[in-house]
Parts: structure tokens; sequence; C-alpha cells
């Protein structure tokens, strides 16, 4: 299964998808996951990003894309993956659908997490706190959600066209936000 998780920064995208991979077998594709490893590795890439992260600007989307094309080719996404910050943008949505149209797979089902965004930034700062995360500041946060609002709302209405995006709840525990996400993939697998 193929599957998109879309939704604000603290909206859960990352402690979901980490717990539909294990659950469905599937690859978790998390490109802040990736980006962190590589500024913590002090690659290339790692420095290319780290002031753009730190700053809560989007990393340009040949990196990112250049990125995501590599990491669905390697095996343990080939039998499904979870998608987890990307694409954020138009543009990488357009590519995304094309690279998938090329190697014969599509998207089968967008999950939104819906929420509102003051509980967004609580979870943030509580995150900050808790891990440690230097990218997660007021000002960085405001920064990342003015830029969800402006660059990613537009990616929702666009899978919202395709019939295959899902409304999750999201204010909600983690352990009540799955139940729905579970009920909603089983719900994709019986029509698949």
């Amino acid at each position: 299964m193929n599957i998109l998780i879309l939704g604000p920064q603290g909206s859960g995208k990352g402690t979901q998808a980490k717990r539909i991979a294990v659950e469905y077998g599937v690859a978790h594709v998390a490109t802040g996951n990736m980006f962190r490893a590589a500024i913590a590795a002090g690659t290339t890439l790692g420095l290319q990003v780290q002031p753009l992260l730190a700053s809560g600007q989007l990393v340009p989307d040949d990196l990112t894309i250049g990125l995501i094309r590599a990491r669905l080719q390697e095996d343990d996404a080939l039998d499904g993956f979870v998608l987890d910050g990307f694409p954020r943008t138009m543009a990488q949505a357009e590519v995304l659908d094309a690279m998938l149209a090329g190697i014969g797979r599509r998207l089968d089902v967008v999950l939104e997490l819906l929420i509102a965004e003051e509980i967004c930034v609580e979870r943030m700062l509580g995150r900050a706190r808790e891990e440690g995360r230097g990218d997660d500041t007021p000002e960085v946060i405001a920064a990342r959600l003015e830029v969800y609002r402006r660059e990613t709302v537009p990616v929702v209405e666009h899978y919202r066209a395709t019939g295959r995006l899902v409304g999750i709840r999201a204010e909600r525990t983690p352990d009540e936000v799955f139940a729905e996400i579970q009920d909603t993939l089983e719900q994709v697998e019986e029509r698949a």
C-alpha cells in the first residue's frame, strides 16, 4: 500500500507514519528524518539544508526530489511506503505523481491530519523541550506554519480532487487517531 500523510507540523504525521509502517510492513519515508540524519552526519546535503531547516524554510525541490526518488527505489519501499513530509509544494506533488506513474505505482490513499494550529504550536513547543529540537522555536514554528498554509494547503487540494484524500481528526490521542487511520486503510484495502 502506498500512503501519503499530510498535515501541518505538530499534527502527528511522524508518530502516525511510524505506526503505519510497522503495522502494515511498509517503508516510512520521512524527509525530515533524512535531512536531520544528514545534518548530524555532516554530509554535503546536511550542510546545505541545516540553515534552511533552522529558519523554518523549505529545502529546495531539486534536493528533496532527488532524495525521495532514490529512497522509493530502495528494496524496503518496493512493497509499499508511507510518505511523511513530502510533497510540501505543488511542484513536488506533480513530480511525485509523475515519478510514481513512471514506475507503474500510485498513491492508494492520502491521509490529511486535521488539527487546529494552536494545538500544533503547543505540541511542537513540548517536543522542543522533550527532544531538545533546536528547530522548534516559537519564531521557527510560526514560519513553518505560514509556509504550510502557503505551500502545502494547495497540495491538499490537489489530492482532494483525486478522490483519494481522507481527513483524520488529529487533535485526539495518538491511539484514537491511529484507530481511525486503521479503519480508513482497511476500507482502502477492501476497495483494492
